[in-house]
C-alpha cells in the first residue's frame, strides 16, 4: 500500500525556506546553483542542449543560451514533468538573429525528464537548448524559484 501511495504523491511540493534570489547555470561544470541572501541554497547537475558549446544564436542550433535573463513563466503541464521558463531571447538575441535573417528560437526552460523518449540519466546533453534536471529536482526548483528571479548562464 505504501508503494502505491508514494506513486500518487503530488509533483507540486511546498517550500518555506530562504528566498531564492538568483539562479546561476555554469555550463562547463554542468551545474545549476540556487542562491539566497546568505549564499548557496542548493546545487544540481544539469544536462544542456545537444550542442552545448557557445551561446544560443538561432532556432535549432542545439545550444543553451549564455547571459543574463529572468525566470518568466511556469508550466505545470510540461511534457518534461514540470518546467520554468527563461526569458530568452532578449532584445540583443533577437537583433543578432534578425541581422542574420534567422529566428533566435525561444521556449528555453529548466525542466525535468521527458515523459517518454530520451532518458536524461543515460544522456547528458539531449535538449534542444534547455537545461534539464531530474523530475525530483525540478519539483524542488519549481517550488523554490519564483517568476522574476534573475538567472545568469555562464559558458
Amino acid at each position: 500500500m505504501a508503494a502505491f501511495l508514494s506513486g500518487c504523491a503530488s509533483k507540486f511540493r511546498s517550500y518555506s525556506g530562504p528566498e531564492v534570489t538568483r539562479v546561476r547555470i555554469f555550463k562547463s561544470q554542468r551545474r545549476l546553483v540556487l542562491e539566497g541572501a546568505e549564499g548557496v541554497l542548493r546545487t544540481y547537475p544539469v544536462g544542456l542542449g545537444f550542442a552545448p558549446a557557445g551561446h544560443k544564436q538561432f532556432e535549432g542550433d542545439g545550444r543553451t543560451p549564455e547571459g543574463a535573463y529572468v525566470i518568466d513563466r511556469r508550466n505545470p503541464n510540461s511534457l518534461f514533468h514540470l518546467s520554468i521558463g527563461i526569458s530568452y531571447p532578449n532584445a540583443a538575441d533577437r537583433a543578432f538573429a534578425a541581422a542574420q535573417g534567422k529566428s533566435p528560437g525561444g521556449d528555453i526552460f529548466i525542466h525535468g525528464g521527458p515523459r517518454r523518449g530520451i532518458d536524461p540519466t543515460n544522456k547528458r546533453d539531449w535538449t534542444a537548448g534547455c537545461i534539464s534536471i531530474s523530475d525530483r529536482q525540478i519539483e524542488e526548483v519549481y517550488a523554490m524559484v519564483r517568476n522574476g528571479t534573475p538567472i545568469d548562464i555562464y559558458a
